[in-house]
C-alpha cells in the first residue's frame, strides 16, 4: 500500500484548489485594500479600481480580446452564460438559436427558457467522439438564426470543439457565436480573435482561483450585441451588471490567469503523462473499459472512463480516501445518467459505470499510481461479488 495520505484530489474539472501565488495577491484585498472601487473619493476606493482594470487586462490579453473594456465581470461562468443568452433575447430580431446536447446546463436550460418564450431551439447532437460538427452547424443555420452557442471544450468527456471553424461559420452567416469557455481558457489555445468569438464565457475556479468570480467577453465590433443586464442597481460594468465588485474574487482571477498562460503549454505536457500514467497503471483488460470523449483532442488533464459492469458510485465509495467524480459535479443531484454520456451513445449502465478523473497542477506520479493501486483493487473486489453483465461498448 503506498504512503500517499489522503485525500487526494482528482476532481480539478469541478473546481481546484487555491494556487498560493493566487492567494498571497488576493490577502492584501481582504485585510488592507478593502475599499470599494465604485468609491471615486479616496484613495481606498481608487486602489480598489485599478486593481479590478488590471485583473480585467490581464484577461483580456489571455484571450487576444481587442480592448480590456470587452470583459465583464460576474459571479461565475454560469451568470455569464445567463448573461450571454437570456439576455441577448429581448434584443435579437431572429427567432432562432443553435447549441448543442453537451452543452453544460447552464447553457441548456438558459436556451430551455427561451423555448418557453416562442424562440426555437435547435440541439445538434455530437458525434460518437463528442465533437460536434461544424458542417451540422452550417447545415443548421436560417435566416432568423441570431445565435450560436457550442462550448470550447466539454467538463464531463473532455471533447475540445472545432471552435475556429465554427466561428468562421457564424461569421460568414452574421450570426451571433457564443462559446461556454469554462473549460478551455488557461488550459488549452484560446483565442477570441482568431475564433471569431462574440462571446465567451468563463470563471476562475477552474484555474485556482476562489470560487465567485466569472467573465463575458463581448464583442461589438463586427456584430451589434445588444444585452439586456439580468440583475439592475448601481449600474457597474457598463450597466451589464450591477452590484459591488467582488475585488479579492478579482484580483486572483486576474493572477491566476497570468500563471496559466505563463505554464500552459509545460502544464499542458505533464498532465497528459499523468493520464498516460494512469492508463498504463490501471489493471483492466482492455474490454474491462472504455475512454469516453475524443482520444486525441480532449483536455490534457481529463479522462472519463467507464469501468464496464461496474457501479461508479459502488466504486467511489470503497476509496473514500481519494476525491473523483461519478459523472459531472454540475450534474450529479439524482445521479440520472449523464446527458453528455447518453448524447454520445452510451447505455444508462456503460454511462453509470464511468468515473470523471481530473488530474491538476498539485498533482503528482507518486499520487496517481496509488489511485491506480487502490482502484486495481477495487475492481478486483467489485467484480468478484458479482458477475460481470455482458456490455458492449
Amino acid at each position: 500500500m503506498s504512503s500517499c495520505k489522503g485525500p487526494i484530489y482528482l476532481d480539478n474539472i469541478a473546481t481546484t484548489r487555491i494556487d498560493p501565488q493566487v492567494l498571497d495577491a488576493i490577502i492584501p484585498y481582504l485585510t488592507i485594500n478593502y475599499g470599494n472601487p465604485s468609491s471615486e473619493s479616496h484613495s481606498l476606493g481608487w486602489d480598489a479600481s485599478s486593481a479590478v482594470e488590471q485583473a480585467r487586462a490581464e484577461i483580456s490579453k489571455a484571450i487576444n480580446a481587442h480592448h480590456s473594456h470587452q470583459i465583464v465581470f460576474t459571479s461565475g461562468a454560469t451568470e455569464s452564460v445567463n448573461l450571454a443568452i437570456c439576455g441577448m433575447q429581448k434584443k435579437a430580431s431572429g427567432r432562432h438559436i443553435i447549441t448543442s446536447t453537451i452543452e453544460h446546463k447552464s447553457v441548456l436550460e438558459s436556451c430551455a427558457r427561451l423555448e418557453s418564450q416562442g424562440i426555437e431551439v435547435t440541439y445538434l447532437a455530437p458525434q460518437r467522439d463528442g465533437v460536434v460538427s461544424p458542417s451540422a452547424v452550417y447545415d443548421a443555420v436560417r435566416d432568423d438564426t441570431y445565435l450560436v452557442s457550442i462550448m470550447a471544450a466539454n467538463n464531463e468527456i473532455g471533447s475540445i470543439q472545432k471552435i475556429e471553424e465554427i466561428g468562421k461559420i457564424c461569421l460568414d452567416k452574421n450570426v451571433v457565436f457564443h462559446t461556454d469557455a469554462t473549460q478551455a481558457v488557461g488550459k488549452i489555445y484560446f483565442d477570441v480573435q482568431a475564433m471569431n468569438i462574440d462571446m465567451a464565457s468563463f470563471c476562475a475556479h477552474k484555474i485556482y482561483s476562489p470560487k465567485g468570480s466569472g467573465a463575458l467577453y463581448i464583442n461589438n465590433s463586427l456584430k451589434k450585441i445588444i444585452l439586456e443586464p439580468l440583475i439592475l442597481g448601481g449600474g457597474q460594468e457598463n450597466g451589464l451588471r450591477s452590484g459591488t465588485l467582488n475585488v479579492p474574487g478579482i484580483v486572483g482571477f486576474g493572477h491566476a490567469v497570468r500563471i496559466a498562460m505563463e505554464t500552459l503549454q509545460q502544464e499542458s505536457i505533464r498532465l497528459k503523462g499523468l493520464k498516460s500514467i494512469f492508463l498504463e497503471n490501471i489493471n483492466v483488460d482492455h474490454d474491462g473499459f472504455c475512454i469516453n470523449g475524443h482520444h486525441q483532442e480532449c483536455l490534457p488533464g481529463l479522462l472519463n472512463i467507464s469501468f464496464l459492469g461496474i457501479d461508479a458510485d459502488s466504486l467511489l465509495l470503497e476509496i473514500p480516501e481519494i476525491a473523483l467524480s461519478a459523472g459531472s459535479a454540475c450534474n450529479s443531484a439524482g445521479r440520472q445518467p449523464s446527458h453528455v454520456l447518453k448524447a454520445i451513445g452510451l447505455s444508462d449502465a456503460n454511462s453509470r459505470s464511468s468515473v470523471r478523473l481530473g488530474f491538476g497542477r498539485f498533482n503528482n506520479e507518486k499520487e496517481v499510481k496509488y489511485v491506480c493501486l487502490r482502484i486495481n483493487e477495487v475492481l478486483k473486489k467489485l467484480r468478484n461479488m458479482v458477475p460481470t453483465p455482458f456490455i458492449t461498448k
